[in-house]
Formats: C-alpha cells, structure tokens, sequence
C-alpha cells in the first residue's frame, strides 16, 4: 500500500502537478460561477437595480465607506506585521502600508494574486535591500494573517448560525457547525503547536525558512485579519436592503465564503464569483435590491482603492524614474557652475 501511494503520488506530481491542478480549480470555479450568476439574472429589470440604487441612504453609504478606510487602513498591518516578523525592522510603516495597500488592490483587481502582489512588493522593498526570498516570507506571513482571520471569524459564525452557510455549501446546519468546531479546533492545534515548540517554530528547508511569529505575537496577528474582516463585514452589512431583517453574523458568514470563493476563483476582482455567491447565500432579498448593494459595495472597496493605487505607483515610479534623476543632475550641474565661477586669489608680489 505504501509502495503505491508513493507511485500515484510521484506519478501525479510528475503528470499533473499542484500547479496544474491548482490552475484547473480556479477555473472550474470561475466557470461555475458565471454560469449560476448568468442563470440567477435572468429576468433581473435594470430599471429597478437603477432605483435600489438610489434608496440607499446616503449616511448609509457614509458609513460604509468609513468601514472600508478602516479595513484598508488594517490591512496596512499586514505587511508592517510580517517585516517585524522576519527582522526587518529598518523598514518604515509608511513604506509597507503603501506596500500592503497597492499589492492587494492592484494584485486582487487584476488576478493572480500572488504573482502581482509579489511584484509589486518587491518592486517596492527593493529599494531597502530586501530580497527576493524576503519578500517571498512576507507574502507567506501576510497570507497566513489572512486565513487565521478568515478561519477564526468563520469558524465562530458558523457555530452561532451554521444554517447561514447552507445556503451556499447545500449542507445541513449540523455539519456546517462541525466543520465550524473543525476550524476552531485547528487554530487551538496551531497555538498548542507554537506553545510546545522549543523557542520560535521555522517552516521550510533549503535555504528558506521562515521563523513563525509566537503564540503571543499570533494572537496579535489574529487579530488584525478579525478587525480586517469585521469592517468589511461591516460594510456590506450598511449596504444591505432594510427588509427582509439579516443579522450580523449571518451576514458575515456568507460574506467570508463568498470571499474566499473568490481568492480561489483568481478571477479579477472576484468579479462573477463573489457576485454569484452572494446572490446564490440570500435568497431572501430581492435581486435586483442586492445587486444595487454589489454594486456600490464594488466601487467602495475595489474601484476607488484601485484607482488610488495606480496613482500611488504611477506617481511613485514617475518620481524614482524621471523626476528625481532630473532633480539630481541639475543640482551637480548649479554645483559644477558654483565651482567654476568661485576662482583662487591672485597674489600680489612682494616689494
């Protein structure tokens, strides 16, 4: 038996491959997802949507929007957390809040998180000596942040309302509150994990290794995805159509699956994906009234952070790549001038 698990496992990474099979899910789910959301529009009165839009109260709008810049504004510790993590501490926190901030809008925007995101923080960090495996380590810190977050949030809105999530996963209350009680658990095994370890825990091997952050320091960490997460929660909660009545913790519970649904999905924007989802988990609301909620909850939390990002980086490249080498040739230039013209003093002859 251990013989063939070796084979089929050696056989599928030779033939398939994580990456391939990685690659497969997402568009699986991407295609899943257009089509329920094709099949749920249909009907749907843009006449309608247009008015939903116009119902939403402004204050309402007001709010949410303040619950995003406080998410965006979390979100920042991401990457401060992880660089203090690695020992990277000669790194500002103006720096990897604008790292944190352009690598999430611009890389979840566009797809492939992981990849853009990379880029541009490397692009960034770069520039204080970090390298490429620095980066590679932040990305990982920052990613774990996320799912701790998510996990945790999940695990105890699952246990208080397990039939939220029925709707989107077709399985009953009960299972859905062990599957809850499953994430719980896990968390605990991790901090069990840290707290056993003699000193600080490192994960990999060959020349990269990344030291963990400590029990003490993950309840931080922990922390930061919840606050991540509530305000945007928050957000789409003060967003959501006055009747029929939702609770909070519902609310949150389909917006985290919907959201993980499409980081899966690497679709741009989790455009189709988190929309079907959403669609898909409250029945219960008039369609066209909750895609008027999609839509000012997208140019809230993905348009306007993404149009601020293009500029930061557009006019942060502008200046590395033009402005500044100007600025500095002409100070060596008004310098050389200034030399030229200061000449030595003619000395007189002596009588």
């Amino acid at each position: 038996m251990h013989r063939l698990l070796t084979a089929l496992g050696r056989g599928f990474k030779e033939k398939i491959g994580w990456k391939r099979l990685g690659i497969a899910a997402s568009l699986l789910i991407i295609v899943f997802a257009v089509t329920t959301l094709v099949r749920t529009l249909k009907g749907v009165d843009t006449g309608i949507i247009l008015t939903a839009l116009t119902e939403i109260a402004p204050h309402r709008i007001a709010l949410a929007a303040l619950c995003v810049v406080g998410a965006f504004c979390t979100l920042t510790f991401y990457d401060f957390f992880a660089l203090r993590t690695i020992a990277k501490t000669h790194v500002p926190y103006r720096i990897a809040a604008m790292s944190s901030f352009t690598s999430y809008t611009i890389g979840h925007n566009i797809g492939a998180t992981v990849f853009t995101g990379g880029a541009i923080r490397f692009r960034i960090y770069s520039d204080y000596g970090l390298t490429a495996i620095d980066v590679a380590k932040i990305c990982f810190l920052s990613g774990l942040t996320f799912w701790l977050g998510n996990l945790f949030v999940l695990g105890l809105g699952m246990a208080w309302h397990p039939e939220a999530a029925s709707a989107m996963d077709l399985l009953p209350p009960a299972m859905n509150r062990l599957i809850a009680i499953g994430c719980l658990a896990g968390i605990a095994a991790y901090f069990v994990w840290l707290l056993m370890g003699e000193g600080r825990r490192e994960l990999g091997q060959n020349g990269w290794k990344v030291v963990l952050p400590s029990a003490r320091l993950t309840l931080l960490q922990v922390l930061i995805g919840v606050v991540d997460l509530g305000f945007c929660a928050l957000a789409m909660y003060l967003l959501m159509p006055m009747t029929p009545h939702i609770d909070f913790v519902s609310l949150a519970v389909v917006f985290i699956l919907a959201t993980l649904l499409g980081f899966a999905s690497h679709a741009p924007g989790s455009i189709g994906v988190f929309d079907a989802a959403m669609l898909v988990a409250l029945p219960q609301f008039s369609r066209e009234e909750l895609l008027a909620t999609l839509v000012v909850f997208r140019i809230l939390y993905f348009l306007i952070p993404f149009g601020i990002s293009i500029w930061i980086m557009g006019t942060r490249e502008l200046w590395l790549s033009v402005l500044q080498p100007w600025l500095e040739r002409r100070r060596l230039g008004e310098a050389c001038t200034a030399k030229a013209r200061v000449r030595p003093p003619i000395k007189g002859r002596q009588s």
